[in-house]
């Protein structure tokens, strides 16, 4: 049976939403990446629009925090994917690998990695000398006794080779390792990517499995607060990666456990989507917003200097736009905000609705004329450009937001003895 073309459409467009979740996007926008070929158009770099979003903004400080380094393993670089990703028997992992294949433009068989990188690399070089992004390693799940658990894990992305590519390439890119803290050789793996100038540690705690209130992890907090390494851990509901569904480990209210010891704790996306249990009325506590428990603890003057934000992802159509707008609002946040883009993410068209954007009045339409032009080369670019250009209230997200090399610079004796 032939399958109606507009159903066709929507069962992509859906299946590119269950990458994050949520709904309410626009089909007229597209549904796929063009991974137009050539580098961002120069009149695109010149434009009014682009030239504003650098304004006050020194590129030597522009990292962004949150780019995945993703690929199949097609190239020895040790990246593994579950096999359900590649099997249609589960239409739904099987549809987000093509769309995140689409989305980096590595669509040619056996160059997945390596187009990968180069497609990253060509995004980067419409950037200013100075700007780099800082690639995310990705740990297998480990259970309770620190046993890997492949059948509980959705992909890996080692840290010698993210580490590599930071090494490769300097000039453009940094990188932050992960580790589980359950595995029985933690300590020495942070040890040893601090050694090698990882910047931070990622953790998506409900699909590595690891519970970030439980006293398991205090050996790894005090090796963290020694090497003066922040923690970059998810917060709030996730849609894009499969694993152990523990999803109440994504509570922000969690991360109270690492920053009573001293860890710097930046929460991905700022909990930005879904809900959590307000375990600080007791385990059986009602459900609310997982963003109102991320402010709760921003408000605390006890986590000033521990708590911050991270702004990848807030700007994809599951996001409220009272949760858009209070994160540019409150300006008195944004020197404990950075910007991470989430790439390949900004890529998924679906994903950020611009269309949505011009109704709520955060952009006018000639911006979102231009970048909609800017997505189809430089999904980097579009991401930096589209938070630069947003507005509520008259404020925009201020270029320290922006700054974010300052989460991760080697402040401490520890952490020089490293560098």
């Amino acid at each position: 049976m032939k399958m109606n073309r507009r159903l066709f459409l929507r069962a992509l467009g859906a299946g590119a939403l269950g990458i994050a979740g949520g709904c309410d996007f626009s089909l007229e926008e597209g549904i796929f990446n063009p991974c137009l070929p050539d580098p961002t158009p120069k009149r695109l770099l010149d434009h009014d629009v682009v030239a504003k979003s650098w304004q006050g903004i020194d590129p030597a400080k522009f990292w962004d925090c949150h780019v995945h380094v993703a690929g199949v393993g097609d190239a020895n670089t040790g990246v593994w994917i579950t096999p359900q990703m590649n099997s249609l028997l589960h239409p739904w992992q099987n549809l987000q690998r093509r769309f995140y294949l689409n989305a980096s433009c590595t669509e040619r068989e056996g160059s997945v990695d390596e187009d990968f990188v180069r497609r990253l690399l060509q995004c980067l070089d419409a950037f200013p000398r100075g700007a780099k992004a800082m690639l995310l390693a990705f740990d297998f799940h480990y259970d309770e006794l620190g046993a890997r658990r492949e059948d509980l894990s959705s992909f890996f992305v080692p840290n010698r080779y993210a580490s590599g590519l930071a090494q490769r390439f300097p000039d453009r890119l940094e990188w932050i390792c992960s580790i589980h803290p359950y595995r029985t050789d933690a300590i020495d793996e942070l040890d040893w990517s601090a050694s090698q100038h990882a910047r931070a540690v990622k953790w998506l705690p409900s699909a590595m499995g690891m519970d970030p209130a439980s006293p398991k992890c205090d050996r790894f907090y005090q090796a963290l607060v020694r090497l003066n390494l922040p923690l970059l851990t998810h917060g709030g509901e996730e849609k894009a990666v499969h694993g152990g569904s523990m999803s109440e480990f994504n509570n922000p209210l969690r991360l109270r456990r690492p920053m009573d010891q001293g860890v710097r704790v930046i929460v991905a996306h700022c909990a930005s989507l879904g809900e959590n249990i307000d375990i600080d009325g007791g385990p059986n506590g009602p459900r609310v917003e997982a963003f109102d428990l991320f402010q709760r603890l921003m408000e605390e003057k006890r986590y000033e200097g521990r708590l911050f934000g991270e702004i990848s992802a807030v700007t994809q159509a599951n996001r409220t736009e009272s949760t858009l707008a209070t994160l540019i609002r409150r300006v008195e946040w944004h020197p404990r905000l950075i910007n991470g883009s989430d790439y390949p993410l900004p890529a998924v068209v679906p994903l950020v609705s611009l269309r949505r954007f011009v109704k709520q009045q955060f952009l006018t339409d000639a911006q979102a004329q231009v970048l909609s032009e800017i997505r189809q080369y430089n999904a980097l670019l579009f991401d930096f450009v589209l938070k630069r250009s947003l507005v509520s209230g008259g404020q925009h997200f201020t270029p320290v937001v922006f700054e974010s090399r300052r989460l991760f610079e080697p402040t401490s004796s520890a952490r020089l003895h490293h560098s």
